[in-house]
């Protein structure tokens, strides 16, 4: 996909990297005056970092801009994006006395709830992205202000690619979703997507999204993804995979890779909505967001193993025999219960 005179990057990314510490098989949520053990501990760069990640596990070229802060936090998920998964932080900066955002998320119930502390970054994406390197493809947060390099960006030619974020005030207002104008693909979640358009259900939602941008791409969670091409009429209805769930902690994000990798190649609707179904499926399998996302090597293992399969859900990944590289990469790193191992001796 990539060749030697196309743009620096396959994807470009902008946003707040958190190191998320992720607490799974919990009994019940923590009520006042109590304690709750978990049987299971993971931390991990969060937030857009698990995008940033999926992506590059898919070999596909990616650079982040993003404020880092000046302590331990900040070093542990630098050098986990940077050193261990290969993205490329050019246009990123350490701020002194700028502390890392942190998430705590609880894994209940095939679901999550979260806690976040953080401070906006000192400095804009407008500031450190001007202008945006050349890259294919912006995956963007869509916020309720413009953001200058996302407009550079699409006139030089990339693809625009957004998600939309819980709406802390609770009014979901549809204005917002005015900010999509010039985007190529718009992929919220089944109950963002629903009460942003007033819609009683995620296909109902993803028709009424398609009015607005080209492409739309609803998710269900673990029921799959239902997808809109507004261009062509095309509507793929995808179901969930079953796989037992751990933490669905940035499985989204993990989708939304999996669908930025088959749009840049060219595949139909169809594939695309059930290779990235496929990768966030795998993703729930493990802690976090970022280091559960799984590699070539992942998918490849998981296509041998249920290939040989007469269910009948699965035989439309048999197009994964042409896609698999013919070197599917080494085995990926998963999150740990701690940030840093100190090496031994």
């Amino acid at each position: 996909m990539t060749t030697a005179d196309g743009p620096t990057f396959d994807v470009l990314l902008s946003g707040t990297v958190f190191l998320d510490i992720i607490f799974t098989g919990l009994p019940r949520p923590p009520a006042p005056g109590t304690e709750v053990w978990a049987e299971g501990l993971g931390s991990c760069p969060g937030g857009i970092a698990n995008l940033a990640v999926a992506l590059s596990r898919l070999q596909l070229r990616t650079a982040l801009s993003a404020a880092f802060g000046e302590d331990a936090y900040g070093d542990f998920c630098w050098e986990v994006l940077s050193e261990q998964e290969g993205v490329d932080l050019s246009y990123c900066r350490r701020y002194y006395g700028w502390h890392s955002p942190v998430t705590v998320s609880m894994a209940m119930d095939r679901d999550r709830s979260m806690v976040t502390h953080g401070h906006r970054p000192p400095v804009s994406a407008d500031e450190i992205l001007s202008p945006p390197p050349s890259t294919r493809a912006c995956f963007v947060h869509i916020q309720p202000e413009e953001e200058q390099w996302v407009r550079t960006a699409k006139a030089a030619g990339a693809l625009l690619f957004a998600d939309i974020g819980w709406d802390r005030t609770g009014v979901w207002a549809p204005e917002l979703l005015r900010r999509l104008d010039g985007y190529d693909v718009f992929l919220p979640n089944d109950v963002e997507a629903m009460r942003y358009t007033r819609s009683e259900s995620a296909e109902r939602a993803a028709v009424a999204l398609a009015e607005h941008v080209p492409v739309v791409v609803v998710t269900r969670g673990g029921r799959g993804a239902v997808a809109v091409d507004s261009a062509s009429g095309e509507v793929a209805d995808v179901p969930g995979l079953n796989m037992a769930p751990l933490d669905s902690t940035g499985a989204g994000d993990v989708f939304g890779a999996g669908f930025v990798l088959g749009t840049l190649a060219g595949w139909p609707l169809a594939d695309r909505v059930r290779f990235a179904n496929l990768c966030a499926a795998l993703s729930v399998q493990h802690f976090g967001g970022s280091l559960s996302a799984p590699g070539w090597v992942d998918i490849a293992t998981w296509w041998r193993t249920v290939s040989r399969r007469s269910d009948s859900d699965l035989r439309g990944y048999g197009f994964l025999e042409d896609v698999l590289p013919h070197r599917a990469g080494v085995e990926v790193r998963r999150a740990s219960a701690t940030i840093r191992l100190r090496a031994s001796g």
